[in-house]
């Protein structure tokens, strides 16, 4: 089954719970480092796959948010945003599944690059921008269609104060990496 056709936008309306609260959802070991860790997933998956490691766009257009992700943003329901999806590739197997959502007035001035990242991990010019702030970040369980659940983790970073999200899907691929931060 496609990964994409499983996460549907409708799959990133549930309830995510704040990480201080981790421990109640009792996510298994091998997944908490990942669900935890505030670096640059990117940088870990790139020293996982040794080098290994590529993006792959599913999607890019706008679109509507679901109604939690513009709760999250603090933007109305029916304002579009520029909503990317792609597949994070280790060693030629699909880790990560990336959901991204930037409003339009959060691509102004120097975030108009933001449109244009391709195949470049979004993570590189996020963690490369000395005015990224990273708010708290979420945890949640997403259904597949084939009723399979995997981890997720999202959360809101600021550039020059101007907001986007971005969710990362944990695919059981990964679980077969050796996690080292």
């Amino acid at each position: 089954m496609p990964i994409p056709s499983a996460l549907t936008s409708m799959n990133f309306d549930v309830r995510w719970t704040g990480l201080r609260r981790v421990t109640r959802i009792h996510a298994p070991q091998c997944w908490q480092r990942w669900l935890t860790d505030r670096a640059s997933l990117t940088q870990h998956l790139v020293t996982a796959s040794q080098g290994h490691f590529r993006v792959e766009v599913v999607h890019q257009g706008w679109a509507r948010p679901t109604r939690s992700e513009a709760l999250e943003l603090g933007i109305p329901m029916r304002q579009l945003a520029l909503i990317r999806e792609v597949q994070l590739l280790g060693n030629n197997q699909v880790w990560v599944y990336a959901r991204s959502i930037i409003p339009a007035s959060t691509m102004t001035g120097r975030e108009r690059q933001l449109s244009h990242v391709g195949n470049r991990s979004l993570g590189t010019i996020l963690f490369t921008d000395p005015t990224m702030r990273r708010g708290p970040l979420q945890i949640s369980r997403l259904k597949l269609t084939n009723q399979q659940k995997v981890w997720a983790r999202r959360s809101t970073f600021f550039l020059s104060g101007k907001p986007l999200l971005v969710c990362e899907v944990f695919l059981p691929a990964l679980e077969q990496v050796n996690y080292r931060p």
